[in-house]
């Protein structure tokens, strides 16, 4: 069975929808927020020329979604499926942000939640490049199950390579009822 990129996924707190070229207006609403981006390696994301560059990626990916809260049916962020490697039974979720109205919250715990499971009945492993710098998206990392496995320099359509940390969780490892029992992240 082939990894589907981008199924409409739901649980009780947010809804997933595949991203599509109409949704740059509200997304960048959201993205505008240069608080959003501080801890971020590419801090000028707010800037509306270069979230462009970042919102074309996600669409040629093929692998983005718009995240909804569910209660209130606005839309907070934005995440994405990347580097898919069959052979090594992996897949990553990265290029993640949340409107500030929903940090500290469940927003991302069952964000994450809801691609894990998907990805798991797909993949073994699933990879989190984080800037090395972002310390709210590595407490994050942890607090879901997230290892530390090492650190590689990436660059993003032509910007400057910048340091991410690599964590990774196994399937084998992760329980979404341990997950869902844990304080969110």
């Amino acid at each position: 069975m082939a990894f589907e990129l981008q199924p409409r996924m739901e649980n009780p707190s947010i809804r997933l929808v595949p991203l599509v070229p109409d949704d740059f207006d509200a997304l960048f609403a959201v993205a505008s927020d240069a608080l959003i981006w501080e801890q971020h390696p590419n801090k000028d994301r707010y800037k509306r020329e270069v979230f462009a560059a970042y919102f074309q990626g996600a669409v040629d990916s093929g692998g983005a979604f718009c995240v909804f809260d569910n209660e209130t049916g606005i839309l907070i962020g934005s995440s994405r499926y990347y580097d898919l490697d069959e052979t090594q039974s992996s897949v990553a979720i990265g290029y993640t942000f949340i409107a500030r109205s929903h940090w500290g919250g469940d927003s991302n715990r069952a964000l994450k939640t809801l691609m894990l499971e998907h990805a798991f009945q797909f993949v073994d492993r699933v990879i989190f490049h984080v800037g090395d710098g972002n310390l709210r998206s590595r407490k994050a990392m942890e607090k879901i199950g997230g290892v530390l496995i090492g650190e590689v320099a990436m660059s993003y359509q032509g910007e400057q390579p910048h340091r991410n940390v690599v964590y990774k969780i196994e399937r084998a490892g992760w329980s979404n009822e341990s997950e869902a029992r844990r304080q969110p992240a």
